[in-house]
């Protein structure tokens, strides 16, 4: 049973009426913020130790409170610890349950800082721990990326512009433009941490304090590059969620497109690839139906993360410097974008390495449309013919293959003839399927041997990372 009664509050001393109930209730974070426990035993700890290298507390006191929040830490990993609400959040009954085992000498653990810089520690703290996990599980997915892209590297499949066939590329080269996408997620992320690394601790409630504290020592105890340089921002600052915020959703975009293309190239108009069971279900009502569940859960995700994002946004807009409670509202999206971009990922990252690609629906697909159209006018042009002139030739020639049902590359020479006299028995090299594809043969293009060449470098660039 709770106990805690205003009297236990940290702050109930200026106090003369408990306080309300419900606001006790409403204003509470510990139903949320209890996650962050791990960091902000961590960050104490750290303190602790701070504060007995500065001759602030004895090395005997340090010893105690060490020792203490250990054992608190573990009871709440075994799943043995009660939360309170009357205690309000994570930190409080973090430093109630130490001062009720160590005495009072756990009430010396807040000397010199304050919730403020506290708290901006903690999410930090997570933050960092949590993008280290989310580029990894990126680098996963690409890596299953990599390796299909690898097996369908001579696959070839229409490529689309307004979802129309365009021309021929192949699926590995499709593959390899989603692996730059994530590639730059990736390194969005890395860059994002460097502006998480910065050290609150000591800033206090928000001028820092009058004990002769080191933030530097206590930024190299916890790893973080250096120490914030102003205390009023290091307090109010959430640029960094934004930052992340802004990053998820730049990745959830990119996994909203991979998922509409999975959704579409899955349906039996299309037949491009065929999704694992494992990742599909089925109707109450239809027994035929196989449904892309995951992927379409994804796209739908993205907007949720994209509405924290705005939340966010508008949760900041109009705060002045420098704490203020509304910033409790910023855990909530924050743990949620966490936990639905990894889940995202990871359930992406299973999905493409059990993903099975049907090679000839995607090359009879690309022989609809004229994919060969534009291979036909640089032929043309290679004849000396001006690029605008050829255009208008092959409009025509593509005219005729409508009204007779047939592609470029099933008209006979003498009907393509009558279009222009420059075209020869040489032309049906570039009007078909590989042709085109090997005749794009340079970095950045479909051509097979470019498509493998850009697949070891991602190889390379990844090791690196």
């Amino acid at each position: 049973m709770n106990t805690e009664t205003s009297s236990d509050k940290p702050w109930a001393g200026r106090f003369n009426e408990p306080t309300d109930a419900f606001v006790e209730a409403f204003t509470a974070s510990v139903g949320f913020d209890r996650r962050l426990y791990r960091y902000d035993i961590e960050g104490s700890i750290a303190h602790a130790t701070m504060l007995a290298r500065q001759s602030i507390l004895t090395a005997a006191e340090r010893d105690v409170i060490v020792n203490g929040l250990t054992r608190v830490r573990e009871r709440i990993d075994a799943g043995e610890f009660e939360w309170s609400i009357p205690l309000e959040d994570v930190h409080m009954n973090i430093e109630a349950a130490l001062t009720r085992d160590i005495g009072d000498t756990g009430k010396k653990l807040h000397t010199g800082r304050s919730r403020n810089d506290q708290v901006a520690t903690d999410i930090r703290l997570y933050l960092r721990a949590e993008i280290n996990a989310i580029r990894v599980e990126i680098g996963r997915l690409q890596r299953a990326i990599l390796d299909r892209a690898e097996r369908e590297v001579e696959s070839v499949m229409p490529g689309f512009t307004h979802l129309q066939v365009a021309q021929p590329i192949t699926f590995g080269h499709h593959l390899m433009a989603w692996f730059e996408m994530l590639q730059r997620d990736r390194e969005r992320f890395a860059d994002c941490r460097r502006r998480v690394d910065i050290l609150p601790l000591g800033a206090a409630a928000l001028a820092g304090t009058t004990y002769p504290i080191d933030p530097r020592y206590t930024a190299e105890l916890l790893g973080f590059a250096h120490p914030a340089e102003n205390s009023l921002d290091a307090v109010s600052d959430r640029d960094f969620i934004l930052e992340f915020s802004a990053a998820a959703a730049i990745l959830m975009m990119h996994l909203s497109r991979f998922s509409e293309e999975l959704i579409l190239w899955s349906s039996a108009r299309f037949g491009f690839v065929e999704l694992s069971d494992a990742f599909c279900t089925g109707s109450s009502i239809m027994p035929q139906k196989k449904n892309p569940d995951v992927p379409e859960l994804v796209r739908g995700k993205a907007g949720r993360i994209f509405g924290h994002l705005m939340g966010l946004l508008t949760l900041m807009k109009g705060q002045p410097l420098a704490y203020n409670k509304d910033n409790q509202e910023d855990k909530e999206p924050l743990f949620d974008t966490v936990d639905n971009l990894k889940g995202s990922l990871k359930v992406f990252a299973d999905m493409i390495g059990a993903l099975q690609c049907n090679a000839e629906r995607m090359r009879a697909a690309a022989r609809q449309g004229f994919a060969t159209a534009t291979d036909l006018a640089d032929y043309l042009v290679r004849k000396g013919i001006p690029f605008r002139d050829a255009h208008e030739i092959v409009g025509q020639a593509v005219a005729l293959g409508i009204r007779e049902g047939k592609d470029l590359s099933e008209l006979p020479l003498e009907k393509l003839r009558q279009f222009s006299a420059d075209i020869a028995e040489d032309v049906f090299a570039v009007l078909t399927l590989d042709g085109s594809v090997a005749a794009r043969d340079h970095i950045g293009a479909t051509a097979p041997v470019r498509v493998r060449a850009a697949i070891a470098r991602a190889r390379e660039r990844m090791a690196d990372d």
